[in-house]
């Protein structure tokens, strides 16, 4: 143990003594504790009453923490750190994928998609002729073989009446079927919404791909969840976070559903994780910045439950806006600054080229996006934007630097998700800004989003894809966000990706290697990442994180070291036990 560790625990004891009143509620010891604190302290032993740290250091001090009544639990060398904070997901619906007909992320022929499909309307066949069917998880970048089509004629082949729509996991895409088209009236006639985009074929017929703002029409046809499959979807999305080891979230996408779920969950006294949710400001609500902020001022008001306390609660802090679509090949929708190239050739025989198409136009307009940011961080909000390209990053970076100039001194915590093409002159202005990149690391790997894009970037770009490293080595605190259900929920994987950039070992040949020239992250960093400065970026920084004397006792206990096994094995780690506040809310089953 350095003479550094040393410092950090007698300073920790010395603390922990104001506490040393009466027993505690438990005790870890003989454990690995990964603090986290500012001086990376390691610890052998941790005690917690009422929810609260009331001890951090060696084994030898723990003895004044044990009562009669305390839950000693010898850790036997294992490793506990602070719980995960997911600082970018969609918890409602990721509970309601796990319900819903799935593709399960995987890459599939044509004819194994219609399969899996085919299987959930035979399952529902007391659903015909017009029960909408609504297929979820679909890894649209890796169909095979690369570059494969889908249209309404994938989906009208099938032995069915129903309309049908299929969404993209990265939930940017919807593919849907003929009769779904017909229920919506997308005809060739009608135009792109703002926001969004109706592929057509060469006839000017609607192929059944829409982007974006394009498919929300079906929002309105489709049976929306009830109240009760919506309280049911957020307890199975709860349970799954809390077997990631998951102990805070940021929904960042909250439509009223899911705040009035997780409340409800709350209401019954089944909430155990804290809650924070980011409503939606659409680019529509760009002619009118006030009323936009006041619609989210208007959901703090009636769901956020002020100061954080032990037991888990509801803020509304932060509000989402979607900047630009994705990047990923077919769709296309990330504002670039360079254009992407195209091909003149055919399929058989490419010739990649120069093109023109720089994506849609960054959804809101500069003026209006920074006015929108400043009163928002006025209003004591923090602006969350959407960027998955360059041009993207560029106009969220813009907003922010209008912001801080505005509002200097402001305790504000702007975020841009996804940043997964950044121009390297933006780097450093992350820092010096303080703009936090939110990165879902599981991204950083080759895969058939990634390496789709070789010929519409370019090699100088590929260099720089998914850039988490040089981020970091620009000054920026990088937080992680796993964008469930764009993908599984997955921490573990996500957080080893972060470190190697590969895929996983069985992947296939073609998707071996790490992606572009990017470092990476050093284990500790990942794990950062998801703790302390994810809980930085939603203010809870100053109550979890990290584990120390007077912070909430939320906490995880894994079955091996992630910080002394090979990187790749940190995909393996297994969460052993969640506690929140002191209380456990995941154990797993003994094996």
């Amino acid at each position: 143990m350095t003479r550094l560790l040393l410092v950090g625990l007698v300073a920790a004891s010395l603390i922990a003594s104001c506490f040393a009143q009466s027993s505690a509620d438990r005790v870890f010891r003989n454990g690995t504790i990964y603090t986290i604190d500012a001086r990376g302290t390691i610890a052998q032993a941790i005690a917690i009453r009422d929810g609260r740290i009331v001890y951090v250091g060696t084994n030898d001090k723990l003895a004044p923490f044990i009562g009669a009544s305390t839950k000693v639990t010898d850790l036997h060398g294992r490793f506990l750190m602070p719980g995960l904070i997911d600082g970018h997901m969609h918890p409602l619906g990721g509970g309601l994928v796990l319900r819903k007909c799935g593709l399960n992320y995987e890459p599939l022929t044509v004819p194994e998609m219609q399969g899996r499909i085919q299987e959930c309307l035979d399952k529902t066949k007391n659903q015909e002729p017009d029960g909408w069917l609504e297929v979820v998880s679909w890894f649209q970048e890796s169909m095979r073989p690369p570059g494969v089509k889908t249209s309404r004629a994938t989906l009208d082949a099938l032995k069915t009446s129903r309309p049908i729509i299929v969404r993209s996991s990265f939930g940017h895409t919807v593919l849907a079927n003929s009769r779904a088209l017909g229920l919506a009236k997308i005809t060739k006639a009608t135009p792109d919404p703002l926001g969004g985009k109706i592929w057509h074929d060469p006839e000017g017929n609607p192929t059944g791909l829409l982007e974006d703002a394009a498919f929300d029409v079906f929002s309105d046809l489709i049976p929306k969840p009830t109240p009760e499959e919506n309280i049911a979807a957020a307890k199975e999305a709860q349970q799954a976070m809390l077997g990631q080891g998951v102990t805070s979230f940021l929904d960042a996408a909250a439509a009223p559903e899911s705040m009035t779920a997780f409340t409800a969950v709350q209401t019954r006294g089944g909430l155990k994780v804290r809650a924070h949710f980011a409503p939606v400001i659409n680019p529509p609500e760009a002619s009118g910045p006030a009323q936009a902020v006041s619609k989210v001022v208007a959901y703090r008001k009636q769901y956020d439950q002020g100061a954080l306390q032990v037991k888990p609660g509801i803020t509304v802090g932060n509000a989402k806006l979607f900047l630009d679509g994705v990047i990923a090949a077919p769709a296309l929708t990330g504002a670039v600054l360079e254009p992407y190239r195209k091909n003149v050739g055919t399929q058989e025989n490419p010739n990649w080229v120069d093109g023109d198409n720089r994506g849609p136009a960054v959804y809101f307009p500069p003026k209006a996006l920074a006015e929108i940011v400043v009163r928002l961080g006025r209003a004591g909000i923090d602006p969350h934007m959407h960027a998955d390209g360059d041009a993207a990053v560029r106009a969220g970076l813009d907003a922010i630097e209008v912001m801080r100039k505005e509002l200097s001194g402001a305790d504000v915590r702007p975020a841009i998700a996804h940043d997964e093409i950044v121009s390297p002159t933006d780097f450093p202005r992350f820092r010096a800004l303080n703009a936090l990149p939110v990165l879902s690391f599981q991204w950083e790997k080759p895969a058939g989003d990634t390496l789709g894009l070789i010929n519409y970037f370019g090699p100088a770009r590929m260099k720089i894809l998914e850039p988490a490293g040089l981020l970091k080595a620009a000054g920026a605190r990088v937080v992680f966000g796993s964008d469930w259900p764009v993908d599984r929920l997955d921490e573990w994987f996500a957080l080893k990706v972060g470190v190697t950039r590969t895929n996983a070992r069985d992947a296939g040949l073609q998707y071996q290697g790490k992606l572009g020239e990017d470092p990476g992250l050093r284990g500790d960093a990942v794990l950062r990442a998801a703790t302390i400065d994810a809980a930085y970026e939603l203010h809870e920084d100053d109550v979890t994180g990290s584990l120390e004397v007077g912070k909430f006792a939320d906490l995880i206990v894994l079955d091996r070291n992630p910080l002394e096994i090979a990187p790749e094995d940190i995909a393996h780690v297994r969460v052993l036990e969640t506690v929140v506040a002191g209380s456990t809310v995941f154990a797993a089953k003994v094996r």
